[in-house]
């Protein structure tokens, strides 16, 4: 067991389970699914036996089943679909923004200020229970899992932006596996403090959860620690004291883009949680400090807007790409800024 390094992992969905290890260098062969099962503390055979058969157990990269037998340094990755928690979701009749619907998926516009899943205090109002209601009610569909809709990811409360939801297993299963893969397309706006000294980068950088405060997350330099991310970024339009940026994700974690960005001291503008809801560049006269105040007040959050979001479909394996417009708030803010730039060089 000492040369065994077993890790747990949060993926940006929260909704699976992801875990990786090596095995020990001593070990004899076993089966996969009983070796598994005494690896992770309270799964059954059956629930890993599961997650092979749907491919969801990978060694060296590949698929195996669950007579496969494992052997010294073998390195293991498990992605599995939370337990059901016994969440009841109430369905409500909350307008959705549907971009594109078939039978077997939803892909969705998401509001910034609604939390996509219930949780935290947040029992009513999201994604979830305007789902329920659509699906069960105006559909007719019979949901099983009390993640109604089959959720497949999950973006911010205050992010806007493009969301796919299942509408069967197994294009959940699916989607889900390409999300695991890393083979989904993502693209992202933000803005955020400071000016890039390149005009495109790549940030990495291990995430995991803040031992101080639980709610936020970091970066570690320690490789055992936490999970590779990797954020290409690319400076769109520059405004002296912000910038805004186009983010692609090559790996998707809680927070990525906010961690990422604050880690290299470009904190999104008015993210509170990560430090961008203060005057971080600029003057210290009163009029720009008006200035950045409006701004706040205009977009009252992280100024985040996932723009891209393209997959194959579950079903026909056609590639599917869908765009969305920043929110008209995202958007006035930056013709603010523009504005604010243009005016500041007329009067120098």
């Amino acid at each position: 067991m000492s040369d065994e390094n077993i890790e747990i992992n949060e993926d940006q969905t929260d909704l699976y389970e992801h875990y990786s290890f090596t095995v020990d260098k001593g070990q004899t062969p076993v089966r996969i699914d009983r070796y598994v099962t005494d690896k992770i503390e309270g799964a059954s055979r059956n629930r890993i036996q599961n997650a092979a058969n749907l491919g969801w157990i990978l060694v060296n990269d590949i698929a195996t089943k669950n007579n496969y037998k494992v052997k010294p340094l073998d390195k293991v990755s498990i992605m599995m679909p939370y337990e059901r928690r016994g969440v009841e979701i109430i369905p409500e009749n909350i307008p959705l923004d549907i971009l594109y619907e078939d039978d077997d998926l939803l892909v969705i516009n998401k509001a910034a200020g609604m939390v996509v899943h219930p949780g935290h205090g947040n029992y009513s109002g999201t994604l979830v229970n305007a789902l329920a209601y659509y699906l069960r009610e105006s559909k007719n569909m019979n949901l099983e899992d009390e993640r109604a809709g089959l959720l497949v990811h999950r973006i911010d409360k205050d992010t806007s932006g493009t969301i796919v939801v299942a509408k069967k297993l197994e294009s959940l299963k699916n989607l889900a596996q390409q999300f695991f893969n890393h083979t989904v397309q993502r693209k992202y706006f933000a803005l955020v403090w400071g000016q890039f000294e390149n005009r495109e980068g790549t940030i990495t950088g291990n995430i995991a959860r803040c031992t101080s405060d639980r709610l936020r997350f970091k970066v570690y330099n320690d490789e055992n620690t936490g999970k590779h991310a990797v954020t290409h970024y690319k400076v769109v339009e520059n405004f002296g004291y912000v910038s805004l940026i186009e983010c692609k994700l090559e790996t998707g974690r809680t927070h990525q883009i906010r961690v990422h960005l604050s880690h290299i001291g470009h904190p999104l503008f008015n993210d509170e949680r990560y430090g961008g809801n203060r005057i971080l560049h600029g003057t210290t006269f009163t009029k720009y400090r008006q200035f950045i105040n409006n701004c706040f007040e205009l977009v009252p959050h992280q100024v985040l807007h996932a723009a891209v979001l393209g997959f194959v479909h579950p079903a026909t394996n056609k590639e599917m790409l869908f765009e969305v417009p920043m929110p008209a708030n995202m958007q006035l803010l930056i013709d603010k800024w523009r504005r604010y730039v243009s005016n500041r060089e007329i009067e120098e």
